[in-house]
């Protein structure tokens, strides 16, 4: 691959999980007026609404799915969209953000276990170092540089759900890659989205959102409007763009700037202080994501004199 082409794809996974840390700050404001079922059901039918417009004037051959890509469309969209979002929104609800954020930041471990054993994809040492950096700068943020804050967790039934939006995620991550070998990105999402939106109808009923609509605040609505167009829509598009054309470790390794993202907006638009920890924390994440997808130069030239030798 070449080297410009190389980081204008780190550029375009940094920029949707960038976008993801905004959601943070999007979904606080949601959460005054609608339940979390709701909102994710609301986010994701907002997006579903623009995702297939876009992929019918975009895509001009769009391969026939088989019964089997149906299958593989319904299970992205179970995993990543809805168990994922059901389970995240459950534990912003009912844990310690600490432990939500934390297990969060666990991810990429998991997608690069998986995509080593799963799709045979090479894990480097370089993945690994970068990987382990970028999660100790996570650490560090949300910590705020006690460490000691991880030893005081004990067990709660809440960590199941925690690890079940854990799993789901890197499962579509995962399973993603496989569809990206017959699908675009565009037309990938947007049928996990379709999908996702479906599984997410029921539980937003059950929460009985036509009762909240009547009290609901336009900045909850433009919160929504943000998730569904940003978050989403790039978002998705760009994190799914970025597995096939490097892969899901490597691409995992970017899932650490959401949180760093997240800091950053927090202190721009809530008012929340920026510490010493947070920076030194954010100086990990960004060493991380630089050394795990960063490849020796002079391997490159060798690789390169040799499809030319």
């Amino acid at each position: 691959m070449e080297r410009k082409k190389q980081w204008m794809i780190y550029g375009m996974l940094t920029l949707a999980t960038s976008t993801w840390g905004s959601a943070f700050i999007a979904g606080k404001i949601a959460i005054e007026s609608f339940e979390p079922a709701t909102i994710s059901f609301l986010r994701f039918f907002g997006a579903a609404l623009l995702l297939f417009p876009i992929m019918w004037l975009v895509e001009k051959d769009i391969p026939k799915p088989t019964k089997k890509d149906w299958g593989m469309f319904a299970l992205l969209g179970l995993t990543g969209i809805a168990i994922y979002n059901i389970c995240f929104f459950l534990a912003s609800k009912h844990a310690p953000v600490i432990k939500s954020s934390l297990f969060i930041a666990a991810n990429p471990m998991l997608i690069m276990l998986l995509s080593g054993v799963v799709l045979k994809e090479t894990i480097t040492k370089r993945n690994v170092m970068g990987l382990l950096l970028a999660f100790l700068g996570v650490v560090t943020i949300i910590t705020e540089g006690n460490m000691m804050t991880l030893i005081r967790f004990q067990f709660e039934l809440i960590d199941f759900v925690l690890l079940g939006a854990v799993i789901t995620w890197a499962l579509y991550s995962v399973l993603g890659r496989m569809v990206l070998r017959k699908y675009s990105s565009i037309v990938s999402t947007t049928y996990a989205v379709g999908f996702g939106t479906l599984f997410l109808l029921p539980f937003s009923l059950f929460e009985k959102p036509w009762e909240h609509v009547a009290t609901s605040t336009w900045p909850a609505w433009l919160a929504i409007a943000h998730m569904s167009v940003f978050v989403t829509v790039l978002g998705f598009i760009l994190y799914y763009y970025g597995i096939q054309k490097i892969g899901a470790a490597k691409a995992s390794i970017f899932i650490n700037v959401m949180p760093v993202s997240a800091v950053v907006m927090a202190t721009l638009f809530l008012g929340e202080k920026l510490t010493v920890s947070t920076m030194v924390g954010a100086f990990f994440v960004l060493s991380g994501v630089y050394v795990g997808t960063s490849v020796r130069r002079r391997k490159e030239e060798h690789t390169s004199h040799a499809k030319t030798g």
